[in-house]
């Protein structure tokens, strides 16, 4: 049963949609308007506001679930908010690996920190207009089983394919994306300020920064295809998946340029994302089924925590030992 059917809610869609549009434009036209190299200050600033926002959110959430279910199904307000901080604690940790992709790709391209902004703004922005896509298609396929366990397994593959690969620097050179760009664009070697395309000698070029844009859209696309199903199996609305995805993906920016000057001393990151993905996936092939259907959301909260809070204390523990 979907408690916040399409039908009856595509108006709140809209008004959230249209509030997350203006808050982007805020922070484009008014705060970064001029380009300039984000602090750790600022990024922590800002960081502490997305977050902000996505639990006064979850508190509204919740006194509207209370006003709607509380007479007739007095548990179901906890339960649905406690289903989105899941979600959005899912999604915040699974974006952790997005933050070394960019990294890597900004380094590759040598963008400057400058225009790093910048570039993650439009693609952040892109990356809002596809995950509605993919949670729109994942809400019909995730009715069947099959979808559900084929995407557990997908889940469970690529937690044990992270797992393996290790914390080795990634080497974008010899990356399929990049040779097929290279093939498609017409390459200004050069950073011209903050534009992503010049024109020379009549000519149309893409810059680094347009290249560098391209490919964190393109590998976001690849993430949505692990994190959405993952926020599935904590629950079956929509409308949580789709605002808690939303708000996570929102503080990535900040998020990205405040662990930017400290991102080499978390070398054990990468195992406890691949164990939070495994656990996931293991929900939806079969743990669900063993509780019923639906694993408790507060055993989840506290599972995927653990793995996360473990790989953070082991990777500082490690850089200490190292210094």
């Amino acid at each position: 049963m979907v408690y916040f059917p399409w039908s009856e809610y595509w108006y709140f869609y809209l008004i959230f949609s249209g509030f997350i549009l203006a808050l982007l434009a805020l922070d484009l036209g008014v705060f970064h308007r001029t380009a300039h190299e984000v602090s750790i200050k600022e990024s922590a600033r800002w960081t502490v506001v997305w977050i902000s926002l996505s639990l006064i959110f979850n508190y509204l959430f919740y006194i509207y679930g209370q006003d709607k279910f509380g007479a007739s199904e007095p548990g179901l307000p906890k339960q649905l908010a406690l289903e989105y901080l899941t979600g959005f604690v899912i999604e915040k940790t699974l974006a952790i690996d997005n933050i070394f992709i960019f990294a890597v790709v900004f380094s590759y391209f040598g963008i400057p920190r400058i225009y790093q902004h910048r570039v993650l703004f439009w693609g952040i922005l892109g990356a809002l207009l596809f995950r509605g896509g993919f949670i729109a298609l994942g809400s019909v396929l995730m009715q069947y089983k099959a979808a559900v366990i084929f995407f557990g397994g997908l889940l469970i593959l690529t937690g044990l394919k992270m797992f393996f690969a290790g914390t080795e620097t990634q080497n974008l050179e010899n990356n399929f994306l990049v040779k097929q760009m290279r093939k498609v664009f017409r390459i200004h070697p050069e950073i011209e300020g903050q534009k992503f395309f010049v024109r020379k000698n009549g000519l149309l070029f893409v810059t680094p920064l347009f290249l560098s844009l391209v490919f964190i859209e393109l590998t976001d696309i690849i993430f949505a295809i692990d994190s959405v199903p993952a926020i599935f199996s904590i629950t079956k609305e929509p409308l949580i998946v789709f605002t808690s995805n939303i708000f996570a993906i929102l503080g990535l920016r900040s998020l990205y340029f405040m662990l930017a000057h400290v991102m080499d001393q978390f070398a054990y990151i990468k195992y406890g994302l691949a164990a939070v993905l495994v656990f996931v996936g293991a929900k939806m092939v079969h743990l669900n089924e063993l509780f019923g259907g639906h694993f408790p959301v507060t055993w989840s909260l506290l599972i995927i925590a653990s793995l996360i809070g473990s790989s953070i204390l082991f990777s500082i523990l490690h850089a200490k030992r190292k210094t």
